[in-house]
């Protein structure tokens, strides 16, 4: 070991033993892969407010959470709907990996999450009561529960995981960020990490938040309004939920005897900052050179990839330039490209957490699956989309990719495992 806690040579492998997913597909990874083979939307008009006075109306709802039954009830009050969330997919996810907290040492226990928006439902009610009510009607807890923070902090906390913890800002991109950080830290020392990202911003406020950026889809008709990629995109649809997963090095895995998903084999980040395209001039998309160097650290090349998971932003000059960067490192229709967030919705911090888990569950079956709804691929995206249903190709890697807003953009490659014990 390095003083800087690094291990010297070449790093240990990270696999994945144990999925938790929270999301408008549905709760738990089983019935979440079981809505992305059927093409099972989680979209609908908006329950948790009424939108009628909003130009969205229109997002991916988690469907029967309720979090009396998923989080200790001390806890229900104190936070935010997207730690319920976090709280509820750690759990599932320690439990899908037969991973007890208690049995292992707590220092080499880890939590990393990415976070977007925080805890909007929760500030928004407490300032409410500021407004209603006077200032000694916001409770205490006013001060944690809507920072970008307390998911991370509540999940080490409730688990006892008192190793390396932090947070990852960086919107769509982050969950991607998150699970790159836990590679790292499975090389300086830990052993275990849960990572991934979960969003809960369907309030008034939170959509308020997200209209700035014009992006937001308008349409009406759950079937149209998110459908990247298509002659007829519009825009992306907002959602909530995401996931949590149980990362491990491969020694830790194999001496608790675990099967496991699949690998982390590679990653890499970079940012494009949203700027007048004569400022751009000459310079190359951030997205292909990100693209490569993930797979340069997996040690692949392009023929090495069977399937690509797209960020898929549903706003037409996003997907074009999203397809050139595919078609520029992978050459035009050469590897199948899948979007199944079309059945969720963009979950900000969730969303590239919950697209690895669904990568991860793809490989184990053998299957890409396909995104759901589209008709007519837009002019100039040269991309092999798996469209009507899924395809059985037996892909035994994927890269997925993701963008958040302002520029961030991540790349993640993942193999398949095998669900057997490592080593046997």
């Amino acid at each position: 070991m390095s003083a800087s806690g690094i291990r010297p040579g070449n790093p240990g492998r990270a696999v994945v033993t144990g999925l938790g997913v929270v999301a408008p597909t549905g709760i738990g990874a089983h019935r979440h892969w079981e809505s992305v083979l059927a093409g099972k939307s989680g979209l609908g008009r908006i329950t948790r407010f009424d939108p009628t006075g909003y130009p969205v109306r229109i997002a991916g709802e988690v469907p029967g959470f309720r979090a009396e039954e998923q989080v200790p009830g001390r806890l229900v009050p104190q936070t935010d709907r997207f730690t319920h969330f976090a709280l509820a997919a750690a759990q599932a996810a320690l439990a899908d990996a037969a991973a007890d907290p208690a049995t292992l040492p707590e220092y080499e226990m880890a939590v990393v999450t990415a976070a977007s928006s925080g805890g909007t439902e929760f500030g928004q009610h407490e300032m409410e009561n500021l407004y209603r009510q006077g200032s000694s009607w916001v409770g205490a807890y006013q001060s944690i529960a809507w920072f970008y923070a307390a998911t991370t902090g509540q999940v080490s906390i409730r688990h006892g995981m008192r190793g390396p913890c932090g947070v990852i800002c960086c919107e769509q991109a982050g969950g991607l960020d998150a699970l790159g950080q836990s590679r790292r830290l499975l090389n300086s020392g830990s052993r275990l990490v849960l990572s991934g990202g979960t969003d809960a911003s369907l309030c008034p406020y939170g959509l308020v938040a997200q209209l700035s950026s014009g992006k937001l889809s308008t349409e009406d008709d759950p079937a149209r309004a998110y459908l990247p990629f298509d002659a007829a995109a519009s825009g992306f649809v907002p959602g909530e939920g995401g996931a949590m997963l149980v990362v491990e090095s491969a020694e830790s895995a194999q001496g608790r005897g675990v099967p496991y998903y699949g690998e982390l084999l590679g990653y890499a980040a970079g940012f494009d900052p949203d700027t007048p395209e004569q400022e751009r001039a000459g310079r190359p998309p951030v997205l292909v050179n990100v693209i490569r160097r993930a797979l340069a650290d997996a040690r692949l090349d392009p023929g090495g990839i069977d399937a690509v998971f797209a960020d898929a932003s549903g706003v037409p000059a996003e997907d074009l330039a999203e397809a050139r960067a595919i078609t520029d490192v992978f050459g035009a229709g050469k590897v199948p490209v899948t979007a199944p967030k079309t059945l969720t919705g963009r979950l900000y911090a969730g969303g590239a957490a919950l697209d690895v888990a669904t990568a991860l569950l793809a490989l184990q079956a053998g299957v890409v699956p396909h995104t759901a709804g589209l008709g007519r691929t837009a002019d100039g995206c040269e991309i092999d989309l798996v469209l009507d249903r899924p395809r059985q190709t037996d892909p035994r890697t994927a890269l997925v990719l993701a963008r958040g807003h302002g520029g961030f953009t991540s790349a993640l490659v993942v193999g398949a495992g095998d669900r057997s014990p490592l080593g046997a």
